[in-house]
């Protein structure tokens, strides 16, 4: 075989990308990372709500990279609009490490029902629920090393689904706690229900040559400035730089995988900053773009023995795309109903929650119906991002608020009370209505064809989320929270999004074998959440990471170690 310029191209650099690229690296081969965004460093992150949240200043100009989207209408059609349009958007961090650097880093492992639905439960008609080819303690051993690698402080205690652990305790201790935890675990157990510390994957104090939490308040959908938060960046990108053999290439705009007679992919083309289309050839390509941008590759990478595109023989290619269903609600404690000194104590800012329920993953209870899979409930704060809080309280019933009482509502909103959100999160079913196509019109600033995503939703989310919501409910009351309210929605949340890459031991109803390699082309894997077929009931970024580690083993066992000269040449950078 002709010499190659790497050994591995990753193309994506957040949860699938950074454990490849550092596995890889670290084993003696040469890498190089692909990715559409800009190289920031932590000095780069600020709490600044304008830039992250109102400008979107880590996000793709809409204008220039739109998605299409198909929501579906009253009368059982479906209506596609631009997200240009609509505002809606399914980007969730172009830049080195991607979303991971905006996660708010709850790292839930899926229990072993997980790998098991349609076997524990059985079929539920108009879904497309499968079991998992591997099993729980095949993942195991990388959820561990996850632990370590990205850092994830937490405290083990004992509750009804409590996973199989190789190693009793989280390698950190747990990030410092509100006074709100307190009072979650005194009613939680008043209920009968065992309230645990949410594992995060955030340092509580410096460590691994990285900086602790700084307790601003401002984590999820913000950068870390110190480090603390196990971004793909910080806890894994840095490092395979480090070893000399991984190159980064940021504003890398992957257009296509090229393919030869046989299937192989023989390079990728990318257009590079100044917009000049570049080529690089690779031993191994490992895709992890984020499940929607993932499956839109492969469709536009068509080729003589991929005709419908890359590795989409069976037609599975974006199809059973994932999102995360589920429900929230809120509750308020009101200062003057407290003591002076709880009032001051439940009304700081920075430390975190830090508490969750897993009393009903599985539901066996005869309100609900049949035993079925159930999800996971967070405990978290308000985000203190003052616009959008502000924002919201510009209107009442009545229409829009203004002048002395818009001043009033403002400043009973922000001063009058504690608030407490309940997250629940349950599995997406995978349905035929949710999926990934290429849109026959609309194109990019590269002139490529945009991803059309169609988020049909499965009714048995709804009732799981209305359930799970319910019991948060309850929790906040037992608290003395007032003003309770909680709901269930179909609506996808954009920053939870998975499969479309399914993996199985089929080739006719997968994308993927059992190690995420592509059942067509011996020399793709995919390592982001497109391997998913379920999504498991929280968010998926433990799991995307514990898989690409695992991917990365079974790329490392393919590449062998026959290739000495070649282990840790680096081409001089363009």
């Amino acid at each position: 075989m002709a010499d190659s310029d790497f050994d591995v191209c990753v193309i994506g650099s957040g949860a699938g990308g950074g454990p490849v690229a550092l596995t890889l690296a670290r084993a003696g081969h040469s890498v190089l990372v692909l990715e559409k965004g800009p190289w920031l460093k932590d000095a780069d992150f600020f709490k600044d709500e304008i830039a992250c949240c109102r400008r979107s200043q880590y996000r793709p100009d809409l204008r220039e990279e739109p998605q299409v989207v198909e929501r579906e209408t009253a009368d059982g059609g479906w209506k596609a609009r631009s997200t240009h349009r609509s505002g809606v958007n399914f980007w969730n961090g172009n830049c080195v490490g991607g979303a991971t650097n905006f996660m708010s880093g709850f790292f839930h492992r899926q229990r072993p029902v997980d790998f098991r639905l349609r076997s524990t439960f059985g079929p539920i008609a108009g879904s497309n629920i499968v079991d998992w080819p591997i099993q729980y303690g095949d993942l195991e051993p990388y959820y561990d090393r996850v632990e370590k690698e990205v850092g994830v402080s937490g405290l083990v205690v004992p509750h009804p689904h409590l996973e199989p652990r190789s190693n009793p305790d989280f390698p950190y201790p747990p990030t410092r706690e509100h006074a709100l935890a307190g009072r979650i675990d005194r009613a939680c157990s008043e209920l009968g229900f065992h309230a645990i510390p949410t594992p995060r994957a955030i340092l509580p104090a410096p460590a691994m040559g990285r900086g602790g939490c700084s307790y601003s308040g401002y984590c999820g959908s913000f950068g870390c400035s110190t480090g603390a938060k196990g971004s793909s960046r910080v806890a894994l990108l840095d490092r395979a730089v480090e070893t000399g053999r991984c190159v980064i290439r940021p504003h890398s705009m992957v257009s296509r995988l090229v393919s030869d007679a046989s299937g192989r992919i023989v390079a990728a083309e990318y257009f590079d900053a100044a917009g000049k289309l570049q080529r690089v050839d690779a031993r191994i390509y490992v895709v992890a773009c984020q499940a929607i941008e993932s499956a839109r590759l492969l469709l536009r990478s068509t080729g003589p023995r991929h005709p419908s595109g890359l590795a989409n023989g069976s037609g599975q290619v974006g199809k059973n795309l994932l999102f995360a269903g589920g429900g929230a609600g809120s509750g308020e404690l009101a200062y003057a109903k407290l003591g002076g000194e709880e009032a001051e104590a439940l009304g700081q800012v920075g430390p975190f929650i830090n508490r969750s329920l897993l009393d009903r993953y599985v539901i066996d209870d005869p309100a609900f119906g049949e035993a079925a899979k159930g999800g996971t409930i967070d405990f978290v704060h308000r985000a203190p991002a003052a616009i959008a809080r502000a924002t919201r309280q510009t209107e009442d019933k009545e229409g829009l608020v203004w002048g002395l009482p818009l001043k009033r509502k403002l400043e009973d909103h922000f001063s009058r009370a504690a608030y407490v959100k309940i997250e629940a999160f349950c599995d997406w079913l995978p349905n035929d209505d949710c999926f990934v196509t290429l849109d026959p019109k609309q194109k990019d600033r590269w002139g490529l064809q945009v991803a059309r995503v169609r988020t049909g939703f499965h009714p048995h989310n709804l009732q799981v989320g209305w359930y799970l919501a319910s019991r948060g409910a309850e929790v906040l009351k037992k608290m003395g929270a007032e003003k309770v309210v909680f709901f269930a929605s179909g609506s996808p949340p954009t920053n939870l999004v998975a499969g479309g890459c399914r993996f199985g031991s089929e080739a006719d109803t997968s994308v993927l074998d059992p190690d995420c390699r592509a059942h067509e082309v011996e020399n793709l894997f995919v390592s982001d959440g497109s391997f998913m077929p379920t999504g498991g009931s929280s968010p998926y970024t433990w799991t995307i990471y514990a898989n690409a580690f695992r991917v990365a083993d079974r790329i490392v066992a393919q590449l062998g170690t026959g290739k000495g000269e070649r282990k840790g040449r680096i081409p001089q950078p363009l």
